[in-house]
């Protein structure tokens, strides 16, 4: 019993871990009461118990468990830590609690899994719960289901994803366990309540009876919103604030947060999107151009049933799309067009906003279509343009739609007007704007003064859906016109509209109004649809809060906040009165007579035509008395100005008098209503007075009068067509000068650009200099506010006067439009002139590019055109875009209706030809600038294509790419490119450069945006998988971009996406979102009224902060803080910050101050590589010196002008050391804020603090090394990389402070180069510190040591430079140091080699004094007690250098790469995930660490291994299989990391050290052996073998030549490269993965390889050919026979052009062109004929007949016809089709040989036939005579000895001699060959096994007669050399080839030839005369054996068979052999004893 009850005595932990459940029990009653008593959550109590939680839930005994989940519960509720554990412990609570029988354990494990959801981990838990489903326990299925429920039913739908549990629901239905179906059917009741009838479409798969049931239970549910009960940790105090309103009884909170959370879920979302286009009839498209409307319906009908589909998946629907449109525009059926427009609904409907791309092209022919009268046809119409206009926007369709409103078909109007009705119903007031509503009231206007009622109905009820969206302020402009019947008409119609979103939408909206921002709503919309629906029409309520709310949203938006004070009383006065004048009727003079005589005295008009001139003064005195009095509802304007104009009128000489006349009539435009009928009554007077000298002024007055009156465009627009229809020069300059003040009082808004362009250019062209120079100062002042886009249209102008243009222009850059200070009439309070102001200019900016006026060029894009540019020749591809380049050039401004060009362009942005690709770049480019903002509805087809362009491998086209994206951008702003999936789609493309190219361009962009559409977060996926790309640049731009994505899309959308990322990614990117997060820039605010145009993009923003004066700067303090930032937002060089800063420098000690806000360095782009550039040039010096001189000084000085700010340099450079601290200070506090500064100058920082070494102030030297210390931790943490120029002119300074006699400073010196190791890589700083070690000062030498062995210890022995070898010996020198701190610093250096490497380290270090070495075996020794310390420690002392350094390596960002293995061996042995790390390690040790010593350490044990491996070398089949069991464990860890680990690894294969080849060699042979890791290798065979080949090429031309290296290790290289090779080309699958240019290279390399003669004079190099041979065999027969046919053809022109190259070079790879020419029988189909036929075209191009039959060899020519004729025999005819990709073929000399051929073949075949039968009948005949006999028997020797028909003469020779067992053959072969003879036999035998049905052995390597007669190039004739290769000598070292490559298969290492006397040598010199006899019968075995295999080889050969040697197997009787043999050999060597 005493054991028993030990455990009572155990900690806590410990007892919860017990075998006993008594002490487990009671563990957990004691971790309970622990738990409820800890009041911290954060008490480091809690991580004790992070590991034992699991063991709590998932106890075996069910009584414990019950305390266990008691206490995890507990646990789980208080601990903040508890988060980490909820994977393990939800799965736990899963398997073992929900399956317990006990109700209170399964209540307690919902418990627990509600409570993780609390803690904010609801996606691990719902995960865990949704693979409980899969469970087959039922009991677990309901628990899971039932969990899930409650957790919806207390958090709510947006905690819980109800995505997943949706797509789960029908298999929960249809189980076979009714518990779980009633469990289904309890979560689907509770998800009804949430997404109410989202949930329908997912669940009509299910039985129909199941699904009445729910329904039933679905009507039950109360219709109220449903609200969560429970809330996360973060929301509850929002739970608190819940609680304390409805105590006080107020729910409007409530009801505002069911506005969000009910339209939260859409049932599109829901769905599984349906791929239908592969499903589509193959013959659809030739069925829908049927002449046959039943087969057109056909066609149809299939269309219509796969998009009934309601959700389809996105793909290229653009031939559907052209299809469906062509039958609706031009079929006759109108059935069919009925059924073609569902369709198109259903298309649209299921693709969604993917289809927006092609409604462009649907929506004018559907419009067009509304002609057709039949009601279904039109209501079919109907519902497909609904559905296509959601998927795309007003904006996008508007210029289709407004072409269509002036057709004259009266149901076409009608139908377009309630469309655009319909559409409205859908829009709102932000998505309604005025630039959009104005051309549609224009259009609508139109109609409703139509002839036909139904078209006046339907636009009544257009405008009247407008005025409901938008509201009467926006629309009443619009109306002005409008008599009240009509006007009364739309408001009307405007009352009985309904908006989709309905009156619902408004309450939300009203609610919500008051809850984030009061008045929100009053801001129209700002917030976007939902918030803005019902306050289309003004309300009173919210317009009065208006003012009292900021105005919300961009400043377009902002204007209703501002006009609120208005009142609308006002403005509808103003309206109502305009309206009145406006339409003033033209009164005849004697009406006017009569007016004006009612309101003057009657003297007055009497003396108007007085000839005296002072009567006609003073009567003007009266008139103006008269004018200054009246009233103005009184005024009759029209009949004053007439009398003012009577005669003499405007010809009025005396200048008093006219002056008087003018200045009345500028008060009556004034005073009066006055109208443009009155205008131009006196406009014309006035234009002629303008310049008159005294008068000049007062017509300026009045015109300035009268465009206030009746709105200055329409006077400008009068005034200039008058001004230039006269002759007077002054008039039309006083006129120009009048407009250009006019528009700065007046603004823009409103102004026909295209009528001014017109007259400016005229007055341009005047003679008149004064003309030209008021004409050049108007363009001036419109410049201001169209900004640079107006130069275009003075292109052409002469360059004299552009260049004044130029000049104006530039004198207004940077100034910001004036403030309109004249309105539109004085009447509006001051609150709408306010309004006005803060909309105009905004407004003109944006329609002044509408204003443009454009061209329409639809008409010349013709057909013909289109096909130039699709044309087979790229000539005529490139006429076909030069053509549209003139046309758009000659165009200038275009109208976005383009017909066909933008899919021909877009198939021209994938052009093979790169120049085309940029050509349509510039095109595309060209086409945005024309278009303007229209080119938006372009984006989705073009736009996209563009951005895949940046994906191309060359440099210039991606850089052309981006400029055309950029200048699309400026056009369409961001938001068009956001939208949709098509942005995600392109970064998910694994291409490098496009990543980079596109996160470039995204980090560059989303700064500037205010806000962004939600699809942006779609891109978050890809961006995280481009943080882990193996390509440096790509990550490094993931990273720039990373901040921006936040900024947009917050932190936690960001983290919650890291969701789907496997566990180690997870971390890593979570930890760079933690950066990114600091990081993160403000969004960019909405500007400022004022300057809200020059922000806008028209006047550049470049000037802004310098031309703001300085005292402004001082005026707030909050003022200059953001400044900065605002210029780094717009990519501002910052130098006119500095400027600021500048101007005022001494005026008082506040300017001071303020001086000092702006940034302190500069960045200067490129500075800092101008710099590395201008030291390498030696332009400046180098930074290198023992103390600082001045001249070092002064140019430091000079460099940090330029980017650091000036009163910082002073204090730099003062002589006084408190400015030194000073600028310390400073410099540490801008350090985070300005990081960018801070890299950008970051040379010249450290340059700086070089100088501040040599001070002796230690308290300048102490702050230096703090901010030294900050700063490298920041770029770390930026992943900055030191370039070699930043870090050779700063460690050697900073190494010498290392040995500063204070501790503190050596302290902060070793930290600073601990952290140093992050941004530069750990080898590079060790020559350094090595340097460091040969300093005077001791205490250096001794740091310095004492930081190597630190870094040897943190990164292995990879950091010792130039070797190791070379860096031991130098640290060991300092053994015999007379200092003792150096001598114990070097001792302990060499031991933390030694515990890392062992006694490796004695040969490193060379000879060491007797005294040194006894000193260094002590201290090892008693380092030796704690040896497992060593690699223990170094990942726990320095974990904070080991992980920075692997996302350092893993993420290198700037300067150079370091070579490719210390990098690598970095990233490994630092990997911050031990797992991965271990992994790699435990691959790759050996020959990194050890490749030094290998010779050595292999020498020592020759003899035992001669010795073992004779043993062993008869088991090529044993031996493997423990060897790869032993090393595949990594094998299949690699397969989860694979690629990665295949890249490493197939890096290392050309790697110049030949052990880390071979090494690397190994384990890809070993992936390529076992047929489930082969794929593996898949997508990596190119990169595979051009490694291969450059080994082979490096071994050629720089191994074999290197004296000092073993032939035998080259050899052994070889073997493992053909080994391999072998291994690879069996997988035929992967063989085919090898393309043309890398075979090409792989046969030029193993052709040299057989050619190379300094193999041949090598031992085994007979033997090495031999498998070449082999190998390129098996190349010829496996490869892609395209690619290798290709390949064979370049490489022979290649190597008859080369002068070089030897013949023999050529005569091979042509027998290897001859054996594919054997091998096409069978392989024709499989060929791309056209590809090969283009290169013999390219072949014969640059080889034609005449030079061909120059070169000394017949050979190529042969080579050549005998492809083709093989070619023409096998294909016949047809082989004349296959001359597609040859360009103008009729030039080329093969179509004409080809039909050369033909023709001969055609005349040949008849005669052919005859002989065939002639042979066939004397094989019957069998009574032939003798004669014929031996002519036959001639005859079948003849086949057998001609190469091509062996097979065929064997074969029938077998025939003969079964059917005439007595024929005598013998004299036939007496005359031949003994090796022909026993051929014969052989060929007999073996035909003989394969006719009996005997199996046959399959061969593994081996080369037979046949192959070396086609490959080898052998010097005699090749019959007699193999001949004399007599069977003994043959035979052992081809085993030994074929063992050797097996066991390199094998990983085992083959021996060298020199540790044994190769097995011939072996065998033929026997010791003991006894043994003599078994090695003859040995000898005579291994010759049977071979004979054996050689017969069987031959038959496969011939047979031209494959066989899969990759099974290594031999038939059972060779294995008998094999042990045979071994036996023997056994007995050899027991006797050789």
């Amino acid at each position: 019993m005493g054991d028993d009850s030990e455990w009572v005595k155990l900690p806590v932990d410990q007892k919860c871990e017990h075998k006993l459940w008594k002490a487990r029990l009671s563990g957990y009653e004691e971790a309970l009461k622990i738990f409820q008593k800890i009041k911290d959550e954060k008490s480091p109590e809690w991580s004790k118990f992070l590991g034992l939680i699991k063991k709590f839930v998932t106890d075996s005994n069910a009584v414990v468990q019950l305390k266990g989940l008691e206490a995890a519960l507990v646990y789980v509720e208080n601990a903040h830590v508890a988060g980490k554990t909820t994977g393990e412990v939800v799965s736990g609570v899963v398997s073992k609690v929900f399956n317990q029988p006990k109700a209170k354990a399964k209540e307690l494990g919902i418990e627990i899994c509600l409570m993780y959801i609390e803690i904010e981990k609801g996606e691990a838990v719902q995960e865990e719960l949704l693979k409980g489903l899969d469970n087959k326990n039922p009991k677990i299925i309901v628990a899971c289901i039932e969990t899930l429920r409650k957790a919806l039913s207390e958090f709510g739908s947006k905690i819980i994803l109800l995505k997943p549990i949706i797509k789960v629901l029908p298999k929960l239905f249809e189980s076979r366990e009714k518990a779980v179906r009633d469990e289904a059917k309890l979560i689907a009741v509770e998800i009804y309540r949430w997404i109410r009838d989202a949930l329908r479409p997912p669940l009509q798969s299910i039985n129909s009876v199941q699904l009445k049931e729910l329904e039933e239970e679905w009507v039950k549910l109360p219709t109220g919103a449903p609200k969560p009960s429970r809330f996360l940790r973060s929301q509850q105090e929002l739970e608190a604030k819940l609680e304390q309103q409805q105590s006080a009884g107020g729910d409007a909170e409530g009801g505002g947060d069911d506005g969000d959370e009910v339209p939260q879920i859409d049932a599109y979302e829901l769905l599984e999107a349906v791929e239908i286009l592969s499903k589509l009839p193959k013959d659809f498209y030739d069925k829908i151009e049927a002449k046959k409307w039943q087969e057109r319906k056909e066609a149809l009908e299939a269309v219509e049933v796969l998009v009934k589909n309601p959700k389809l998946e996105a793909g290229d629907y653009a031939d559907l799309v052209k299809a469906l449109k062509k039958v609706v525009g031009k079929d006759t059926n109108v059935m069919l067009v009925a059924l073609a427009a569902k369709c198109l609904t259903g298309l649209a409907v299921g693709l969604r906003k993917k289809f927006g791309q092609y409604a462009g092209h649907v929506v004018p022919t559907i419009l067009e279509k509304f002609k057709e009268k039949k009601p279904q046809v039109v209501q079919a119409l109907q519902e497909a343009i609904d559905a296509i206009f959601l998927t795309t926007t007003l904006q996008n369709i508007s210029e289709d739609v407004l072409a269509v409103m002036d057709n004259k078909n009266p149901t076409i109007k009608q139908q377009t007007s309630l469309f655009i009705a319909r559409s409205f119903r859908h829009c709102t007031a932000s998505t309604l704007p005025k630039s959009l509503l104005k051309p549609f009231c224009a259009a609508l206007l139109k109609h409703i003064n139509d002839s036909a009622p139904e078209v006046r109905d339907a636009a009544f009820e257009a405008l009247g859906t407008a005025l409901k969206v938008v509201g009467e302020k926006a629309v009443n402009p619009f109306l002005a016109d409008v008599d009240k019947l009509k006007l009364d008409k739309i408001k009307e119609c405007s009352e009985k509209v309904e908006l989709v979103h309905g009156k619902k939408a408004g309450l939300a909206a009203d609610k919500k109004e008051f809850k984030p921002v009061p008045g929100r709503a009053a801001a129209s919309g700002a917030t976007g649809d939902k918030d803005t629906k019902d306050i289309s029409a003004p309300k009173p309520g919210p317009l009065k809060k208006a003012p009292a709310t900021k105005p919300g949203g961009p400043p377009k938006k902002g204007k209703p906040a501002a006009l609120g004070g208005a009142g609308s009383t006002g403005t509808k006065n103003k309206k109502g009165l305009e309206t009145k004048e406006i339409v003033e009727p033209e009164l005849s003079i004697e009406v006017c007579e009569e007016k004006a005589s009612a309101v003057l005295p009657a003297t007055c008009i009497q003396l108007l035509d007085s000839s005296n001139w002072k009567e006609r003064l003073a009567c003007m005195e009266e008139f103006q008395k008269a004018v200054e009095l009246m009233d103005r509802t009184e005024m009759p304007c029209q009949a004053l100005v007439r009398m003012l104009a009577k005669k003499p009128g405007w010809k009025e000489t005396n200048f008093q008098v006219m002056q008087m006349k003018l200045h009345i009539v500028a008060l009556i435009a004034q005073k009066g209503n006055f109208s443009k009928t009155s205008a131009q009554i006196v406009l014309d007077g006035l234009v002629d007075k303008i310049g008159d000298v005294k008068c000049g002024n007062n017509a300026k007055e009045a015109m300035t009068a009268i465009a206030e009156a009746c709105m200055l465009p329409w006077t400008a627009e009068q005034v200039m067509s008058m001004a230039f229809l006269q002759k007077n020069p002054k008039n039309q300059s006083e006129t120009l000068n009048w407009l250009s003040n006019a528009i700065k009082e007046f603004g823009f808004s409103g102004l026909n650009v295209k009528a001014f362009i017109s007259n400016v250019k005229t007055a341009l062209a005047a003679t008149n200099p004064a003309v030209r120079t008021s004409a050049i100062t108007l363009l001036g002042v419109m410049y201001l506010y169209v900004g640079p886009s107006l130069r275009m249209f003075f292109e052409d102008e002469k360059p004299a006067l552009l260049s004044q243009i130029d000049a104006e222009f530039e004198k207004m850059q940077g100034q910001n439009p004036p403030a309109p200070t004249r309105g539109i009439s004085k009447h509006s309070t001051s609150g709408t002139d306010e309004g006005e102001d803060g909309d105009e200019p905004d407004d003109g900016g944006n329609d002044v590019v509408d204003l443009l006026p454009r061209t329409e060029i639809s008409d010349k894009i013709t057909s013909e055109l289109v096909s130039k540019i699709g044309d087979k020749n790229w000539k005529i591809r490139k006429e076909g875009l030069d053509e549209v380049a003139g046309i758009i050039n000659e165009a200038k401004f275009i109208q976005p209706n383009i017909g066909e060009l933008p899919t021909a362009l877009k198939g021209r942005l994938n052009d093979s030809n790169k120049i085309l690709v940029q050509q349509t770049l510039n095109i595309l480019q060209q086409l945005a600038v024309a278009m303007g903002p229209n080119i938006k509805q372009h984006v989705k087809n073009l736009g996209i294509s563009i951005i895949t362009v940046l994906g191309d491998s060359k440099n210039n086209v991606r850089a052309a790419a981006l400029a055309t994206v950029n200048a699309w951008a400026e056009q369409t702003g961001m938001k068009e490119w956001l939208e949709g999936e098509d942005l995600s789609e392109e970064l998910k493309k694994e291409n490098p450069f496009l990543r980079q190219e596109l996160l470039g361009w995204l980090a560059e962009k989303l700064p500037t945006l205010r806000s962004t559409p939600t699809d942006l977060i779609l891109c978050v996926p890809h961006l995280y998988s481009c943080l882990e790309d193996r390509n440096g640049d790509v990550r490094k731009k993931a990273q720039d971009a990373l901040p921006f994505f936040m900024m947009h899309l917050g932190y936690e959308k960001m983290a919650k996406a890291t969701g789907k990322l496997k566990p180690t990614s997870k971390d890593q990117v979570l930890a760079m979102l933690e950066k990114a997060k600091a990081n993160m820039p403000a969004k960019p605010a909405a500007p400022a009224k004022a300057t809200s145009k020059s922000v806008g993009g028209s006047a550049p923003a470049k000037f802004q902060p310098a031309s703001a004066p300085v005292e402004d700067s001082v005026s707030g303090t909050v003022e200059p803080k953001p400044d900065p930032k605002k210029a780094k937002a717009l990519g501002v060089s910052s130098k006119a910050k500095t400027a600021q800063g500048k101007k005022v420098p001494s005026k008082t000690s506040l300017k001071e101050d303020e001086d000092k806000s702006g940034p302190i360095f500069i960045v200067v782009p490129n500075g800092k590589e101008q710099r590395m550039k201008d030291e390498k040039g030696l332009k400046v010096l180098k930074w290198n010196f023992t103390t600082p001189r001045d001249e070092y000084i002064e140019q430091l000085k000079t460099q940090m002008s330029s980017c650091v700010a000036k009163w910082l340099q002073d204090e730099m450079f003062h002589s006084d050391f408190q400015h030194h601290n000073k600028a310390l200070a400073v410099m540490v506090d801008h350090l985070e804020s300005e990081k960018e500064g801070v890299i950008g100058c970051l040379d010249l920082i450290l340059k700086w603090l070089t100088l501040r070494f040599f001070d002796t102030n230690t308290s300048v030297l102490m702050k230096a090394l703090e901010y030294l210390k900050l700063l490298f931790t920041l770029l770390s943490e930026e992943e900055y990389h030191l370039t070699e120029n930043e870090a050779s002119s700063f460690i050697p300074y900073l190494i010498l402070k290392v040995g500063e006699p204070k501790d503190v400073i050596r302290k902060d010196v070793r930290a600073i180069l601990n952290r140093m190791c992050l941004v530069y890589p750990a080898s590079k700083m060790f020559p350094f510190i090595m340097e460091g070690t040969k300093s005077k000062n001791s205490k250096q030498r001794a740091e310095c040591l004492e930081e190597l062995g630190c870094l040897v210890e943190s990164y292995g022995m990879n950091v010792c430079q130039p070797t190791p070898g070379k860096a031991l010996k130098e640290i060991a020198i300092h053994i015999g140091d007379r200092d003792n701190a150096v001598r114990n610093a070097a001792l302990n250096t060499i031991v933390t080699v030694y515990n890392v490497h062992g006694d490796q380290v004695f040969k490193l270090i060379g000879t060491l004094s007797e005294k040194d070495m006894s000193m260094l075996e002590e201290r090892i020794k008693r380092s030796a007690k704690r040896p497992s310390a060593a690699p223990v420690k170094q990942v726990e002392e320095k974990p904070q250098r080991t992980q920075s350094i692997s996302s350092n390596t893993n993420m290198l960002r700037k300067g150079p790469a370091e070579d490719m293995s210390s990098r690598l061996n970095q990233a490994r042995s630092m990997s911050g995930h031990p797992d991965a790390a271990q992994m790699v390690r435990r691959e790759f040790q050996l020959d990194l660490d050890e490749i030094e010593n290998d010779n050595g350490t292999v020498r020592c044990e020759m003899p035992e291994l001669v010795q073992h491996k004779l043993d062993d070398i008869f088991e090529p089949v044993l031996i493997p299989e423990p060897k790869i069991r032993a090393v595949s464990p990594h094998f299949d860890d690699m397969h989860s990391n694979t690629a990665s680990t295949i890249n490493f690894i197939i890096s290392q294969v050309a790697s110049g050290d030949i052990n880390t080849s071979i090494q690397a060699l190994t384990q890809i042979d070993e992936v390529l052996r076992q047929e489930d890791k082969a794929e593996a290798m898949s997508g990596h065979i190119d990169q595979f073998l051009i490694a291969t080949f450059m080994q082979l090429r490096l071994i050629y031309n720089t191994h074999m030549a290197d004296e000092k290296l073993e032939k035998d290790e080259i050899i052994k290289l070889y073997s493992c490269i053909i080994g391999n090779m072998i291994s690879l080309f069996q997988i035929e699958s992967l063989a085919r993965e090898a393309s043309t240019g890398v075979l090409k290279d792989l046969m030029h390399g193993l052709i040299t390889l057989m050619l190379d003669s300094r193999i041949e004079d090598l031992e085994e190099g007979q033997q090495v050919i031999r498998s070449v041979n082999l190998l390129v065999v098996k190349v010829l027969e496996k490869s892609d026979q395209t690619n290798i046919l290709s390949a064979l053809l370049v490489l022979l022109q290649d190597s008859l052009l080369a002068t070089a190259s030897s013949p023999k070079f050529s005569e091979l790879v042509m027998k290897c062109l001859w054996r594919m020419v054997r091998l096409l029988p069978d392989t024709i189909n499989s060929i791309n004929l056209d590809r090969i036929l283009l290169d013999i075209h390219i072949f014969m191009k640059v080889f034609p007949k005449e030079k061909l039959k120059q070169c000394k060899s017949e050979f190529p020519i042969r080579t050549l016809k005998t492809l083709l004729h093989t070619l023409c025999k096998l294909k016949g005819p047809k082989i004349l089709d296959h001359l597609t990709m040859i360009d103008n073929k009729n030039e080329s000399e093969l179509e004409a040989h080809l039909c050369r051929m033909m023709k001969h073949s055609m005349d040949q075949t008849g005669s052919k036939s005859d002989k065939e039968t002639e042979k066939g009948a004397s094989r019957i005949d069998e009574k032939s005579s003798k004669a014929k006999v031996n002519d036959f028997l001639a005859e079948i020797f003849k086949k057998i000895g001609s190469k091509e028909n062996t097979k065929e003469g064997l074969a029938e020779l077998y025939e003969y001699k079964k059917k005439y067992s007595d024929a005598d053959i013998e004299p036939f072969l007496k005359n031949s060959s003994q090796f022909f003879q026993s051929y014969v036999e052989r060929g007999l035998r073996v035909i003989e096994m394969e006719r009996e049905g005997k199996g046959r052995i399959p061969i593994s390597a081996g080369i037979s007669p046949q192959m070396e007669v086609t490959c080898v190039p052998t010097p005699t004739s090749t019959v007699s050399s193999i001949g004399n290769t007599n069977g003994e000598e043959v035979g052992p070292s081809v085993y030994l080839e074929r063992l050797k490559i097996l066991r390199q298969r094998c990983g085992l290492d083959n021996t060298k030839q020199d540790d044994r006397p190769p097995l011939t040598s072996l065998l033929s010199k026997p010791a003991v005369p006894t043994v003599a006899s078994s090695t003859d019968m040995l000898h005579s075995k291994l010759s049977q054996l071979r004979e054996s295999r050689e017969q069987h080889q031959h038959s496969d050969l011939d047979s031209n068979q494959t066989h899969s040697s990759g099974t290594m197997t031999t038939s059972s009787s060779s294995t008998a052999n094999i042990d045979d043999l071994k036996k023997r050999l056994e007995r050899i060597k027991s006797s050789r004893k």
